[in-house]
């Protein structure tokens, strides 16, 4: 199996079915904009690809669903004009929330990737964004509190 889908929009589509397996094809379809047939055709090669090998229930607590997690604390060049900075990481799937904050950082970011190697993935292509000037990359080793409301 290769190491990443095979475009971004792949990648939106597993990032919404991680989030909500259940979705319809047809607000699938609306949330990456394709038709109902291209998402069907797309998770079905996805399957056959071993992207989606399985199915499962994602229980409120203790799912067992191995995801590993990171904080990117990321400065910029230019606080006031780097919206692009933010435009980039909205087209990542795996990025989950992203925050301006006050003091030396300009943005904290949460990540939840499928392994580390995603998350170097992203740390990478983060890192090449024209109005990033460092990022301090944090793992989370395990979860203790977690008052997130599944949706």
């Amino acid at each position: 199996m290769p190491k990443s889908p095979r475009d971004e929009i792949d990648a939106q589509i597993l990032a919404e079915l991680r989030h909500n397996a259940r979705i319809s094809l047809a607000q699938l379809g609306e949330k990456v904009l394709l038709s109902r047939n291209a998402v069907r055709q797309r998770i079905e090669r996805l399957e056959r690809d071993g992207y989606i090998s399985g199915y499962t229930i994602k229980e409120a607590a203790g799912d067992g669903i191995a995801t590993v997690n990171a904080v990117l604390l990321i400065h910029r060049h230019d606080r006031m004009r780097g919206s692009d900075v933010i435009a980039g990481l909205r087209a990542i799937p795996e990025i989950a929330t992203c925050d301006v904050v006050s003091g030396e950082l300009d943005l904290i970011v949460r990540v939840e990737a499928p392994d580390a190697a995603r998350i170097q993935e992203i740390w990478r292509q983060v890192s090449e964004f024209p109005g990033v000037r460092d990022i301090t990359t944090a793992l989370s080793l395990s979860t203790v509190i977690d008052r997130q409301v599944l949706r």
